[in-house]
């Protein structure tokens, strides 16, 4: 103990030095937390192993401040039981009491996975919980009950979700896939463990349910986005991403934590709220990459987990301090003028086929895409995967959206799985039926020449066009796109099921891909595409993205290792300036040029 107290007392003077002295900084990074917390809110959760060793003191509460003050911290999630440990009522109503004193706001919390005799682990291939089980029910709602009149708030982690397969659970399933079953299983619980327990020990509790990363197979463990949020009081989404190139994690595509969130807030509407991320798997950089695209997608908090990360030190922690400013900057303009671009339409609950996390990449190729839980009748561009297959209304959809004038741009998956897929192929000039393909390349032709790529191109069915002509084609004489007409049709592979049993892989990407080895000239075809009538064009390497504010600013990362050069050719010639730092950025005619850093950003402004 005063070995980790000694650890925490030394980081607390190089963090409050370092926050305090930083010529960046205008001012204490605590005063201007507090200053600016109406555009951007800083949290940090504190798991409850970490609870029981530091309230518990004098000097352990001490230090905890110490810490919060210097990384501008101003709101706290206090666990309230973890893997077995519950925290007894009093130690928590003491923590939150003093923490309040001391001027944070506080919210209480739980991550619902097993531990030595609370709850029943489930069968199958993670430590979660198995929720049929009476126990598992009736230990979590007692904790619930324990906790509830302590706060005003209280969240609970993402582990409410199941993969159990247990006689028990096979014999509740009945004939109802596993989906089916969970999901039911799940909302039901949502009520009679969590909802219902809690406002009958304070009825002016709120209720958040936060959801992690993975969106696309969310409804395969029981998360139903459909139900789920009607019920809490709040969503807080995880935009956690990590390290891109790294298998540790799932090789996650930074724009996965602005898909996330802002799909399931086109579900939870007004109670969207906070974006959540780790350290885990993270460079620093990556750490603050996070930051970005939370803010990006409208969240106006950002929840680290842990507090454990804060107290050994953490790099990415500097680059948040000095960040925290823009990133503030950048949430007040998202609040005011949102992300806008194309649509991907993604209907809650709907099975993604080999298009598993596709969105991501989109987005990856430097398209302002955003995705919609409901078809977006409104958009100029729509771009439908096969998850949007699962609207069995899709058809007279699209056929308004055409007669409107509108781009709709298809997936191979999307028109071998869609009902009215005889009547879409035509429309697009493709034979019917689509032949399963599943070939992969490493060669795709350009320009006249063959261009090697580092990761296998996949494609998911043989494309014949009968009418449509051919964009994009492999060298395997295998269209990638087609176009006749407003229709386009992309024969895209990501990921199927197949792809993660062949790695054991469970939740996240399961290798990477040739998507984004993609050369230059195909993804200026295939930004062309995306692009409404008198937009701003990108024209750049793959992992460089664009995301446009409705303001017509632009933001502009480069994800890549090395320096690039980026080129936005717009409709107008104007005059730009970086709102970054201030500076004029050189236009030559209706065109800019930026020499781009390895991760670096800049926000694009007209004046």
């Amino acid at each position: 103990m005063k070995i980790f107290l000694y650890i925490v007392f030394v980081y607390g003077l190089f963090s409050t030095q370092s926050c305090s002295q930083s010529p960046r900084q205008p001012k204490d990074i605590q005063a201007l937390a507090i200053e600016r917390k109406s555009d951007l809110k800083l949290g940090v959760y504190i798991i409850a192993q970490t609870i029981n060793e530091l309230f518990s003191t004098e000097e352990g509460r001490r230090e905890v401040l110490s810490v919060l003050h210097c990384n501008g911290i101003t709101r706290i999630y206090l666990e309230a039981y973890r893997s077995g440990l519950v925290i007894s009522p009093e130690l928590l109503r003491s923590s939150a009491t003093f923490l309040k004193e001391n001027g944070f706001q506080v919210i209480g919390g739980i991550a619902t996975v097993p531990g030595l005799n609370y709850g029943v682990q489930q069968q199958g291939p993670l430590a979660w919980l198995n929720w049929q089980s009476p126990k598992t029910q009736n230990d979590m709602r007692k904790i619930i009950e324990e906790s509830a009149p302590i706060f005003d708030t209280f969240i609970i982690d993402d582990f409410f979700c199941t993969a159990d397969t247990s006689l028990e659970s096979k014999q509740a399933k009945g004939d109802r896939n596993w989906s089916e079953y969970r999901r039911a299983l799940l909302t039901e619980l949502a009520e009679s463990v969590f909802i219902k327990p809690a406002k009958a020990k304070n009825p002016n509790i709120k209720l958040i349910i936060k959801y992690p990363q993975w969106y696309d197979r969310f409804h395969l463990f029981g998360y139903d986005v459909a139900t789920e949020p009607k019920l809490f009081d709040g969503v807080w989404v995880g935009t956690e991403t990590r390290g891109q190139y790294t298998q540790r994690f799932g090789f996650i595509q930074p724009y996965l934590g602005f898909i996330n969130f802002r799909w399931i807030s086109t579900l939870a509407g007004d109670k969207i709220g906070g974006a959540w991320f780790d350290h885990g798997d993270c460079t620093d950089i990556d750490f603050i990459d996070q930051a970005y695209q939370s803010v990006l997608a409208g969240s106006k908090e950002l929840v680290f987990f842990n507090f454990d990360s804060f107290i050994a030190g953490y790099p990415g922690h500097h680059l948040l301090r000095q960040d925290f400013g823009k990133l503030a900057d950048l949430a007040k303009a998202v609040a005011n003028s949102p992300i806008i671009g194309p649509v991907g339409y993604k209907p809650p609950n709907s099975d993604p086929g080999g298009d598993l996390y596709l969105m991501d990449y989109i987005g990856m190729f430097g398209i302002s895409l955003i995705p919609d839980s409901q078809y977006p009748i409104n958009s100029k561009v729509i771009f439908l995967p096969t998850q949007a297959a699962a609207d069995r209304e899709i058809y007279s959809k699209i056929m308004i959206s055409l007669d409107h004038g509108a781009k709709i741009i298809l997936t191979s998956g999307f028109l071998a799985n869609v009902s009215e897929g005889e009547k879409l192929a035509k429309i697009a000039g493709i034979q019917w039926p689509l032949t399963p393909l599943q070939s992969s390349t490493e060669a795709i032709e350009t320009q006249g020449r063959i261009a090697k790529l580092k990761f296998p191109l996949r494609m998911d069915y043989q494309i014949v066009p009968s009418g449509a002509d051919i964009m994009l084609q492999a060298s395997i004489k295998q269209p990638f796109l087609t176009q006749k007409g407003n229709i386009y049709v992309l024969n895209t592979h990501t990921f199927s099921q197949p792809d993660f049993d062949a790695v054991g892989e469970v939740l996240l990407a399961p290798r990477q891909i040739g998507l984004l080895e993609l050369p230059q000239e195909w993804l200026n075809t295939i930004r062309e595409i995306f692009a409404n009538t008198d937009e701003p064009i990108l024209d750049a390497a793959s992992r460089v993205t664009m995301q446009q504010l409705s303001d017509k600013s632009l933001f502009i990362q480069n994800y890549n290792q090395q320096v690039e050069t980026v080129k936005i050719h717009f409709p107008k010639a104007q005059s730009y300036t970086d709102r970054l730092t201030g500076k004029s950025i050189p236009t030559v005619g209706k065109t800019i040029e930026l020499s781009m850093s390895a991760r670096s950003r800049v926000w694009v402004m007209a004046h």
